[in-house]
């Protein structure tokens, strides 16, 4: 039995649960409550952050289960150890720590478009980007020099107290970022503000960088420029993130390192042979053929070596071209009854029907449009667990 359950209640958490539950709810409850995201939930990420400092120690959960939190304060396992509830979200989400994020700017995060021809081929793309630099004229003071004074508004604390009521005679404080001086605590007089900027300290301008996707790069893979985000006084800047966005292709699917295609051929094709010009991604035309007197059943896949999607860092290294036939049949009543007799003669024999008097004879009919629809989508309710992979052979 514990004495109190109060972390474990923040953390939404029993106190039976193992270490891998608690760690999950606060990454969970640590991303939704984070400053950045919920401003106004300050005090909510320092709960949750105190709850899981001692939760995640298992001599202080020990000390805290035993005496509760005052136990935890008088000493029982020492005090918590870290200076701001954002160095256990650093610590646990790989960031760099409180005094890194202080001396950086934010990240700035682009998406890029681009073809899978362009990610077989590599390409460089143009991007024109708006971003903050910091103002010439003031050279980032905001004004004329000494015209920095103490934000009147948060008297310098960079932000603000509110009392908001939730509910029938109780009240709650929050906290909100001052929009007089956004954070900083000071602010230049309005009189004195720079012209250039308007006492911002930054002013947007265009940037044109080039982005040089390299061949075999993937669709959500990231590309970094250093620096190159938006300025701040004081701060150096963070970095311009650039994310692949590919289009969908017509053609081919990409799967890793290998290319899918799907390939119709008439039913003389898959039992006599076939011959197939396929277009690569770099404009060659490759002949495909089946070898003779094999036989490519509908679904069957067949891979071509080497001709797939180049690999990253190793262009001269591809995946396989993976082709995936579908068969046609012939429409109804495509042949004669009297020539079927001649066709059989050529196909391998059906099997023997020992066919009884007791039997009753019934009839195909066709299934209407109504009942392959109720059909497919009962089978996609009732199926569970994996499908299995396909498994690629060598032409």
């Amino acid at each position: 039995m514990v004495k109190e359950t109060q972390y474990y209640d923040i953390l939404g958490v029993k106190p039976s649960a193992p270490p891998d539950e608690i760690k999950k709810a606060y990454r969970r409850l640590a991303l939704q409550y984070h400053p950045d995201k919920n401003p106004d939930e300050g005090e909510k990420f320092k709960l949750i952050s105190q709850a899981y400092e001692v939760l995640s120690d298992p001599k202080k959960r020990e000390v805290y289960d035993q005496g509760g939190e005052q136990a935890i304060k008088e000493g029982g396992s020492g005090s918590p150890s870290f200076s701001s509830p954002m160095d256990i979200f650093d610590m646990f989400f790989g960031g760099g720590g409180r005094m890194a994020r202080e001396r950086r700017g934010k990240n700035v995060v682009h998406q890029l478009p681009v073809t899978l021809e362009d990610l077989y081929k590599g390409v460089t793309k143009k991007l024109a980007l708006q971003k903050s630099v910091i103002c010439a004229k003031c050279e980032g003071v905001g004004g004329k020099k000494g015209s920095v004074e103490k934000c009147p508004l948060c008297k310098g604390r960079g932000v603000q107290a509110h009392i908001q009521q939730i509910g029938p005679g109780v009240v709650q404080q929050i906290q909100t970022v001052c929009l007089e001086c956004k954070g900083r605590g000071e602010r230049v007089s309005p009189k004195d503000r720079c012209e250039g900027c308007g006492g911002a300290r930054v002013t947007r301008e265009k940037k044109l960088i080039e982005v040089h996707v390299e061949r075999g790069m993937k669709d959500g893979q990231k590309i970094l420029f250093h620096g190159e985000g938006d300025q701040e006084p004081e701060l150096e800047p963070g970095d311009v993130i650039i994310v692949l966005d590919q289009k969908d292709h017509s053609v081919f699917q990409r799967r890793g390192h290998d290319l899918i295609m799907k390939v119709r051929i008439q039913l003389s094709e898959a039992l006599c042979g076939f011959k197939r010009t396929v277009k690569t991604l770099d404009d060659r035309t490759l002949l495909v053929t089946s070898r003779p007197g094999e036989v490519v059943r509908h679904g069957d896949l067949k891979c071509v070596h080497g001709e797939g999607m180049p690999v990253h860092r190793a262009p001269l290294e591809k995946g396989s071209l993976v082709l995936q036939f579908l068969v046609i049949f012939p429409e109804k009543h495509w042949l004669p009854l009297d020539k079927l007799p001649q066709l059989e003669a050529l196909l391998p024999p059906r099997p023997s029907m020992r066919v009884t008097e007791d039997m009753d004879q019934v009839e195909l009919q066709e299934l209407s449009p109504g009942e392959q629809s109720w059909r497919s989508q009962r089978e996609d309710e009732e199926e569970d667990g994996p499908r299995a992979g396909v498994q690629c052979h060598t032409a």
